[in-house]
């Protein structure tokens, strides 16, 4: 699918948009910076760092992320190792910059994650740890948690340990860098073998039943003095990179549970209710579920190209819901799937922008060892699930916000122009459309004869930056909100 791109570059939408961004900020109560004690303490930690003994630094480790991304998470290397592959998986050192109880714990239980705004991002850790001395940066050496993990020539797991030690990312790879190299034969070894594991870990994910959206990308952002909405068909390097991260959650998840200590991602599987809904409108679009296609399957084949397939990702995402956190003290849970990893999963690749991770973190590095879980981890294990929930919340909110105002700033010269749109779900009175240029998705009350996967035709009367509120007339004359 070929970029997308529309531009709000009028100044007076510029600034009617940079107000309403700013008063959503104060709206949802974002916190703008960190407390002078909180900085204070984050940057005597990074200052005073002792590095793990154990030293990778001969290992060639790289990162892959977005352009411009300065919270490094994560370095790989991949090696074969017989008929399989040795994965070696670098997390962020956070545990070791973090002192439990301290003011940065403290500020960072009261955010819970980095949450991502149009205008600029809400950092879980000051930039001391969370863009320096956390941070897996190229050509510099850090602390990690390093997973070792060895598959098969199947891309199945066949042990797993974890350790602090220290590395030195060789480079930082772009997606676009990565997935280029990796076309023209010219990328090193890891990025090659990154290709050959990730599909034999997709196909593993085929064969549980686990299941993936792979929705088209859409994000707004700051480019050439104007904010531009973008969206984009993920690269198959994202996809690559992305199975690194399920496998070190899985083996994460099976050392807890083996242990019955620490915090699953947890995600029940679609309910008999939603399989019908959802398969009576893949039905309605034009695009049947077949009865004996598992549905991540038929999710996988979808052709993204095919404006009828937006409808059915719509639809599909009744499939995905009620994901959350259990706690494990000695019991596992009852079900510990995620339905759509379709297997045990947790969160703890990511710990400068998610505040679980951390706790995942010591608590694997303790059972890998045989040695005893920190105190601290093993006492606030029961706060993760209502701080995390709540700041997912916070993010979806501020997210929807966003993009709601941007699109009206998008939007806002073209009042009385007609749009093609495509029906991608109807609710009651109510259907949600996306336009057909640009990338909008609104909300418009229905008449009685729109279903999903039909284009109707829709006239802009009204976009209101400060509140993100478009107002369409349907071809019925029907006032549209």
């Amino acid at each position: 699918m070929p970029d997308r791109r529309t531009h709000v570059t009028a100044s007076a939408a510029q600034s009617e948009l940079a107000a309403a961004l700013a008063a959503l900020r104060t709206g949802l109560d974002l916190p703008d910076g960190f407390p002078e004690p909180v900085e204070r303490e984050a940057g005597a930690a990074a200052a005073g760092l002792v590095l793990p003994d154990a030293d990778l630094t001969a290992v060639e480790f790289l990162t892959i992320d977005p352009e411009g991304s300065t919270d490094l998470d994560q370095a790989m290397h991949i090696e074969r190792a017989g008929d399989g592959f040795r994965v070696r998986y670098a997390i962020a050192d956070v545990p070791a910059l973090v002192r439990p109880d301290g003011a940065v714990d403290a500020e960072a239980r009261r955010r819970g994650q980095t949450v991502y705004a149009v205008d600029g991002r809400i950092p879980l850790h000051p930039a001391a740890i969370g863009e320096h001395a956390g941070s897996l940066l190229a050509g510099v050496v850090r602390g990690a948690y390093v997973w070792d993990l060895v598959l098969d020539a199947q891309g199945r797991e066949t042990s797993v340990s974890v350790a602090r030690a220290r590395i030195r990312s060789r480079r930082q790879w772009t997606y676009q860098e990565a997935q280029s190299a990796i076309d023209d034969g010219s990328a090193p070894g890891t990025l090659l073998l990154l290709a050959t594991v990730g599909l034999a870990r997709i196909e593993l994910e085929r064969e549980r039943g686990g299941a993936s959206l792979d929705a088209p990308d859409e994000e707004v952002v700051l480019r050439e003095g104007g904010y531009t909405l973008e969206r984009r068909a993920p690269l198959p390097v994202e996809g690559w990179n992305a199975q690194l991260s399920l496998l070190t959650g899985m083996a994460a998840a099976r050392l807890m549970l083996d242990a019955r200590v620490g915090i699953l991602r947890t995600m029940p599987p679609p309910t008999d209710e939603a399989v019908a809904a959802f398969r009576a409108q893949s039905t309605a679009l034009g695009l049947p579920w077949p009865e004996d296609v598992p549905y991540g399957e038929y999710l996988r084949c979808l052709d993204h190209s095919d404006p009828r397939a937006l409808a059915v990702m719509q639809a599909a995402t009744g499939l995905f819901r009620g994901a959350g956190y259990v706690v494990m003290r000695g019991e596992a849970p009852a079900d510990p799937l995620q339905s759509a990893v379709a297997a045990p999963y947790a969160h703890t690749t990511a710990p400068l922008r998610r505040l679980v991770d951390r706790w995942v973190l010591v608590i694997c590095e303790a059972l890998s060892a045989g040695a005893e879980v920190p105190g601290w981890a093993l006492e606030s294990l029961g706060e993760l699930p209502s701080i995390m929930g709540a700041s997912s919340r916070l993010a979806s909110r501020l997210n929807a916000a966003s993009v709601d105002r941007v699109e009206a700033a998008l939007l806002v010269d073209r009042v009385g122009d007609e749009f093609d749109a495509t029906v991608l779900s109807v609710r009651g009175d109510r259907m949600t459309v996306q336009l057909a240029e640009p990338s909008v998705v609104a909300s418009c009350p229905r008449t009685d004869w729109e279903l999903p996967g039909a284009v109707v035709h829709l006239t802009l009367t009204a976009a209101d930056i400060a509140s993100g509120r478009l107002t369409f007339t349907t071809a019925r004359d029907r006032t549209a909100e």
